[in-house]
């Protein structure tokens, strides 16, 4: 009931005692612990004291440095919110600090961002939560009837945990007539009830007494417990044993073995006979004693049983007792203390540790707090600490065996991501003892690399006319960061591009750094452009590096030759030029001039004749398209001739475009006008030849095939021959609606002409049309065939003129210093394939359409033009300028450079015959007469 009651009536809230008023407010500056004072049993979550206050802490600090406790058993926790210390576990004093009158718990404050420490203590009061006990329930005691009063007899003490005023107090004895209660002091300090008899004992009038013992603590209320005494009186036995000595003292070595003796006991009875022999045994002896001494009671010898150990026991206090057979006794104090050995290793503690160190530490910065802690004494107890190997760090002391773990470098995390660090405790007992914990240290990483692209520079190849999409490169950047300090994004960040276009030409991926065209290049719009990539890593700050890509578009065939004379004029007329009759072998008739948008090999053109009226009358510039007379014009000739020209590039196919060549031999532009309404020209013999070769094979092939195929063959023949039927030989055409049809293909873009001539066939006047038709472009290096035919009078020739194929170049065309290059060739060009000096370029194409302009501003050009223009006045009138001829000399390649035509302009060194040589002539349309 009493000990029930003091339960409920525990403080409810804790007792914080200061040892001085301000002192706490200052312990963090002066070392000294914090100390509070609270009674034991407190419910768990009672309030200790304010320690965020107590440390000069504001409330933000406590969550933001993470303010904890830390101890070997946590009984406290911090409230991260407010900064209270509270009570996590339930508080046993007696338990905790056994029987020490001073019971205090070591704690330590921890506090992070930076770390740091600091020590509280905390004191625990006893309160009254323990009841006195005796060893036992009842005790039985036997006392002769001759004893005198004032005879004593020791009763066994009761225990009581607590302390102080809590403690045992006193003893009660239930009333009655024979005995009485004395208390008497043990050297320990303890207290002890002694029995006392009041009178003599008559066996005969009461053989036994019984009595209640109450020991009472002084708690407030106060608590009690009991036992019972059992008193049987007996014979006459009136001298008990006495020992030697009131306190036995003995040290002992802790490393003592088990089995040794730690003292013999020594009692005299000066009774005789059986009174006079009497035994010994312990009184009250603890649990643990009772373990680790055992008792002989015949001999009084004291043996150890277990090893001793200082660290757990260093005093033992054993009552000892010697009983006669008569029930009288004398009691005796052992006193066995034990020496300390140095036999514990000190052992190291981690208090706190940083996962991970940031490589830009500054030197002296806390990475570990650990404290030191041998249970040995004295000299046994002192430790030193040390760090093995050879690691940017050291210790620094702290106070109370605490340690600090501080960098004594800086760290660089790509050289060493981390430390494996020993620490060894040694303390200076004979022989000392050490021991050792390796920690593990981290070094995480900060952003101080900048990625590094694997080359200083990128010269990338792209060919024209890739597929949009396609990966044109890839680059590639190291950061020795790791993370996102290490994560390499791409991006483009400058060109020589306009900013608006660039997204539309090339990109990169941001992850892998593969650039990609987004479009087709076009060699001739675009040559190269300029690059600069970033790669940027993901940290904070970012760092990045950048590097310059030059993109070189290379040029395919992809542009056929275009041809610039001759061609059709704006209202669709075809020309023609005129050549004097008395021209000599050698003339310079006229000149195709052709230039190739590509650049290189595939800009190199040469000219071919596909058709002609007269093969032997002409002869073609392979390099500079000049038409010269081969022989002079005999009588059988006939004034109207006509060219079919091809002009090819040197790619790989080659790429081709045709043009058309009207010649007429005259002096006059009146001499032409009849012969072109009058006269058909006259039909090709060597057109006449082939329907004639192709007529026989037909025959031959009807007279092989069997004779039921013969209508088969017949209409096939038909067929044929009427399909080559209307067209004569020189591109001019009578019909209801007089007509020619030009074949003319320029790569992609084809070209038409129309010619316009006087005609008086079928019996009215009307004009000769040269009517614009396409013609799907094909490779002229493959057979190339014209079939014409022309009708007059139900007449029907036919007219086909054999393929010619072109020789393929001569493969050293490799040319002298003094050679140049040229769009169309030179007039004095080598023939056999070489590259021709550089005479009729472009720039002296638009030098010619100049003075032809410049001609026709003055009025002082005729209607042939003259001699030097080849005929361009009558063509292009004042109003063409140079912007309508492209500037294609950055399209000449040179083999074996990288030279480009350049604005040199060539000369012209033939020789024209007087009679308007050369002029050219655009037919029109006649009124009728």
């Amino acid at each position: 009931m009493g000990g029930s009651s003091a339960r409920r009536q525990r403080p409810s809230r804790p007792q914080v005692l200061f040892a001085l008023l301000l002192l706490p407010l200052f312990c963090p500056a002066l070392g000294q612990p914090v100390r509070y004072s609270i009674p034991e049993e407190l419910d768990r979550g009672s309030v200790v004291g304010n320690l965020a206050k107590d440390l000069g802490l504001s409330v933000l600090e406590v969550s933001a440095r993470k303010l904890r406790v830390s101890a070997e058993k946590l009984h406290f926790s911090v409230d991260s919110e407010s900064g209270d210390l509270l009570v996590k576990d339930r508080i046993d004093r007696e338990q905790i600090c056994k029987g020490r009158r001073r019971c205090e718990l070591q704690l330590e404050a921890v506090l992070e961002n930076p770390l740091n420490i600091f020590h509280v203590v905390v004191e625990i009061e006893d309160i009254n939560d323990h009841a006195p006990q005796f060893p036992k329930d009842e005790i039985n005691l036997e006392i002769s009837e001759s004893v005198s009063p004032g005879a004593r007899t020791i009763l066994e003490s009761a225990n009581d945990p607590d302390i102080g005023v809590n403690s045992l107090s006193k003893y009660q004895l239930s009333p009655n007539e024979y005995f009485s209660l004395l208390v008497k002091d043990n050297p320990d300090g303890g207290t002890y009830p002694e029995l006392e008899l009041q009178k003599m004992l008559d066996r005969e009038a009461e053989s036994t007494h019984h009595l209640v013992l109450t020991a009472v603590d002084g708690g407030d209320p106060p608590r009690s417990g009991t036992t019972q005494l059992r008193i049987r009186v007996v014979d006459a036995n009136d001298n008990p044993p006495v020992f030697s000595q009131e306190v036995y003292r003995v040290r002992l070595r802790e490393d003592l073995p088990p089995g040794s003796t730690v003292l013999r006991l020594k009692a005299v009875d000066q009774d005789e006979g059986v009174n006079a022999e009497f035994t010994y045994s312990f009184l009250g002896v603890a649990n643990k004693a009772h373990h680790e001494f055992s008792l002989d009671p015949i001999t009084g010898d004291i043996i150890t049983l277990l090893p001793l150990d200082f660290e757990e026991v260093e005093r033992y206090t054993i009552g000892v007792e010697a009983k006669d057979r008569g029930s009288l006794s004398s009691q005796c104090k052992l006193i066995i203390e034990v020496l300390d050995e140095n036999d514990n290793r000190p052992e190291i503690i981690i208090t706190s540790l940083s996962d991970q160190i940031l490589e830009d530490s500054p030197s002296g910065t806390v990475v570990a707090l650990f404290k030191v802690r041998d249970r040995d004494s004295g000299e046994n107890a002192e430790v030193t600490c040390s760090l093995s190997g050879n690691n940017p760090f050291k210790i620094h002391s702290s106070s109370n065996n605490y340690y600090k773990l501080v960098t004594d470098s800086t760290l660089d995390r790509e050289q060493t991501p981390g430390y494996n660090v020993t620490i060894t405790a040694t303390d200076r007992g004979k022989p000392p003892l050490s021991s050792s914990k390796t920690i593990t240290l981290n070094v995480a990483d900060v952003n101080d690399n900048a990625p590094v692209f694997q080359q200083q520079a990128y010269l990338i190849n792209v060919l024209e006319n890739n597929q949009p999409g396609t990966s044109i490169t890839q680059v590639r950047a190291w950061d020795p960061d790791v993370g996102s300090n290490g994560l390499v994004s791409y991006s483009i960040i400058a060109s020589d591009l306009e900013p608006k276009t660039l997204s539309s030409f090339v990109s990169v991926n941001q992850d892998s750094g593969v650039v990609y065209a987004q479009r087709a290049f076009d060699h001739e719009q675009l040559r190269s452009f300029q690059l600069t990539l970033q790669a940027r890593d993901h940290g904070s700050p970012a760092l990045s590096a950048n590097v310059s890509m030059r993109v070189l578009v290379g040029d395919r065939n992809d542009n056929a030759p275009r041809v610039l004379y001759p061609t059709l004029e704006p209202d669709g007329s075809a020309l023609f030029d005129m050549v004097p009759r008395a021209a000599e072998p050698g003339y310079l008739v006229t000149k195709v001039v052709a230039v190739d948008a590509d650049s290189g090999h595939n800009a190199w053109l040469s000219y071919h004749v596909l058709q002609a009226s007269d093969p032997g009358l002409f002869s073609l510039g392979l390099r500079t398209g000049e038409v010269r007379t081969a022989r002079a014009l005999a009588d059988r000739d006939s004034a109207r001739q006509r060219l079919l020209v091809a002009v090819r590039d040197g790619g790989q196919p080659p790429l081709s475009a045709t043009a058309t060549l009207h010649l007429i031999f005259a002096d006059s532009l009146q001499e032409v006008l009849p012969d072109l309404r009058d006269d058909p020209l006259p039909a090709d013999p060597q057109s006449e030849l082939q329907f004639y070769l192709v007529v026989a094979l037909a025959l031959v092939s009807v007279l092989f095939l069997f004779v039921v195929i013969l209508a088969l063959a017949f209409r096939l023949r038909q067929s044929h021959g009427a399909a080559r039927s209307g067209c004569f030989q020189s591109g001019l055409c009578c019909r209801t609606k007089p007509g020619v049809s030009l074949n003319y293909s320029e790569g992609t873009l084809p070209y038409s002409y129309n010619l316009y001539v006087a005609s008086n066939c079928q019996k009215t006047s009307q004009f000769l049309t040269l009517t614009p038709e396409m013609v799907p472009p094909r490779d002229l290096c493959t057979e190339a065939s014209v079939a014409e035919s022309v009708t007059e009078e139900n007449k029907v020739v036919s007219d086909s003129i054999a393929s010619t194929h072109q020789a393929p170049p001569n493969t050293d065309w490799r040319f002298s210093q003094a050679q140049r290059p040229g769009t169309s060739g030179s007039q004095n060009g080598d023939e056999t394939g070489t590259w021709p000096n550089n005479q009729f370029d472009t720039e002296m194409l638009q030098a010619m359409i100049l003075a032809s302009a410049s001609e026709a501003a003055d009025g002082s050009s005729t209607l042939g033009g003259g001699a030097g223009t080849m005929g361009l006045s009558a063509r292009y009138g004042p109003q063409f300028t140079l912007q309508h001829v492209p500037d294609y000399r950055q399209n000449v390649y040179i083999p074996g450079s990288n030279a480009t035509l350049t604005n040199a302009a060539g000369k012209r060194d033939g020789k024209a015959p007087a009679g308007g040589n050369g002029n050219k002539k655009k037919s029109g349309k006649k009124e009728k007469k």
